[in-house]
């Protein structure tokens, strides 16, 4: 048997112009399709934009079991660009090890920061490489690495990065004109470092096969190849596989990784699958998939963590840039939490109950979202943060994506060189919505729910069980729709609104347990101070008014109403 090659995937990823394109070409023995930049538009800026993809082949270290094998890293060189903050998305969830690449003149960059947010959601290793370490005039070179060195390490502190290996390099000394003769500084202890860092990733053959196509071409006599990294699943000769952008099935007519065929291939695996038949020019890059596997969804029920890096808050309404699976598209979000009293309730992951309240929220709610007038002035008001929040998105246009998968919401319209991180959140889609008629024939179904609370004043009594109230409804609005409610008013008791009394927007309240005797006093000598008033001067009126209006009793009415609820009923628990 041949020996094993094991595969683990590093993620190249850093600012842009750090170097990483030069290392990975350091670093790489084998050059797989796609790799090194093969944009002609890109060579010419020295710029990658596609995800490149090379590898390098090592023996398999001790602590990756017994036997003869090979350890291959397949080096994903991400994008440092804007529009391409997706490209890196894409790669990233099938990424076991991720080389940050820093250049050492310039320490951490825009993208940096957002490189090392993506890491953190997506990834569970890391390398951190100062690259161009041939800039540093050699007496001050060792201190300045050092010194480097020392701010990473600080950096990465609050990350699930702590403590991860920090490797000086120069990958291409004297930069992209200098001669091919000039050998490499301290790449070789990188590939030490990364042997160190290998393991075993845990890899799934089950669930539908998902692949990530990069590159399609046709190969004379023998039909289109396409080339990607399997994202889920596995695949084997002989499968139907769907190209779901093109509602195509296709049957693999042979495989191979690595220039040698294979018959089976799963998860993590990068691979070269042929099929007949099928004009290359028709996918350039997107995902195959196991047939109907994948949905076309028009909105989406989320779970989230906003991303502690982006600054501001997140609004309901907002519009962010959506990258779902493999596409990237303009949403609305509207975010809910669970209902105040299951604030602190493990919540089940991965699933959506329908059959639960939540509560409708302006915001995402943090512990920095205080951001309302009235919270400044008592600092105690400490925002109550649910273990769980949610958001419903509507996209623009529909995307195709597998059921359960990673979502990342973005500000990319935000200037590049403003040094902010336009990563807001990231999260799992828990529910699709393939309907096109969405908001009639789902939306009801999620029962999220806006608290409502109106106030009003007595305006007098007209007996031991009854009084007339104002200023609670508009004077268009119909009451009939409120007759039922309770109410309460400042003085304690309970009422129930009977009906308008008027025309003017007045309406009649009863209490069912009678007015209290203070409450009578109190509402029976606001109005004789008024017809008093009226026989005096202006003065006296404006100064007993003023009195009058310190201690009016109010009446508050309190309801929920769910959003989606096509009839607007007005609850009352």
């Amino acid at each position: 048997a041949a020996p094993r090659v094991l595969n683990v995937n590093v993620g190249v990823l850093g600012h842009i112009d750090s170097g990483k394109t030069a290392l990975a070409r350091a670093l790489s023995t084998t050059g797989s399709t796609a790799a090194f930049d093969r944009a002609p538009q890109s060579r010419a800026r020295g710029i990658t934009l596609d995800l490149g993809f090379s590898c390098l082949r090592t023996a398999l270290p001790p602590q990756l079991g017994p036997g003869p094998g090979e350890l291959q890293f397949t080096l994903v060189d991400c994008p440092g660009h804007a529009s391409l903050i997706r490209t890196i998305i894409g790669g990233a969830q099938i990424i076991d090890l991720m080389m940050l690449v820093i250049d050492v003149t310039k320490g951490m960059q825009t993208q940096s920061a957002e490189c090392l947010v993506i890491g953190q959601i997506a990834c569970q290793k890391m390398v951190v490489v100062l690259n161009k370490i041939d800039l540093l005039p050699e007496g001050k070179r060792q201190s300045a690495i050092e010194k480097m060195t020392k701010k990473m390490q600080k950096t990465l502190e609050n990350t699930k990065f702590c403590g991860c290996p920090i490797v000086a390099v120069a990958a291409k000394p004297g930069g992209p004109e200098a001669p091919e003769s000039e050998n490499p500084l301290g790449v070789s202890e990188l590939i030490e470092v990364l042997k160190s860092q290998a393991y075993l990733p845990s890899r799934d053959p089950s669930g539908h096969f998902l692949m990530a196509v990069d590159h399609c071409f046709s190969i004379k006599g023998q039909g289109t190849v396409m080339t990607g990294t399997i994202l889920s699943g596995s695949v084997s000769l002989g499968d139907n596989v769907e190209i779901p952008a093109l509602k195509v099935t296709k049957k693999v007519k042979s495989m191979q990784m690595f220039h040698t065929p294979v018959t089976y291939a799963m998860q993590g695996d990068r691979v070269g699958i042929c099929v007949t038949q099928f004009d290359p020019k028709l996918l350039e890059r997107g995902l195959i998939c196991t047939p109907e596997s994948l949905h076309t969804i028009h909105a989406a029920i989320i779970s989230l963590k906003k991303i502690q890096y982006f600054r501001g808050a997140l609004q309901t309404k907002a519009k962010f840039h959506i990258t779902v699976g493999h596409e990237t598209v303009m949403g609305r979000v509207m975010f809910f939490s669970p209902a105040p009293a299951d604030f602190n309730e493990e919540i089940k992951e991965n699933v959506f109950d329908f059959e639960k309240d939540y509560l409708y929220q302006e915001e995402y709610l943090s512990k920095d979202s205080n951001s309302s007038e009235e919270n400044k002035e008592n600092d105690q008001a400490e925002v109550q943060v649910p273990r769980q929040q949610w958001a419903l998105l509507e996209f623009e246009k529909p995307v195709t994506c597998p059921k359960l998968c990673l979502v990342i919401g973005s500000k990319l319209d935000t200037d590049i060189h403003a040094n902010t991180c336009r990563l807001a959140f990231h999260g799992v889609l828990l529910q699709g919505m393939e309907d096109k008629n969405y908001t009639e024939t789902f939306l009801p179904k999620l029962k999220v729910y806006k608290l409502k609370h109106k106030e009003g004043q007595v305006e007098r009594v007209m007996d031991d069980y009854s009084v007339i109230g104002r200023s609670l409804f508009k004077k268009e609005t119909n009451i009939q729709i409120f007759v039922g409610l309770k109410v309460k008013l400042s003085t304690g008791e309970d009422g129930i609104i009977e009906g308008g009394f008027g025309q003017s927007g007045k309406f009649k309240i009863r209490i069912p347990d009678g007015l209290k005797p203070d409450t009578k006093t109190l509402l029976t000598v606001a109005s004789k101070k008024k017809s008093k008033a009226g026989k005096g001067d202006a003065t006296k009126e404006d100064e007993i008014s003023k009195n009058d209006s310190a201690q009016p009793v109010t009446i508050s009415l309190l309801f929920k109403r769910y959003v989606f609820d096509t009839q607007k009923k007005m609850i009352q628990s």
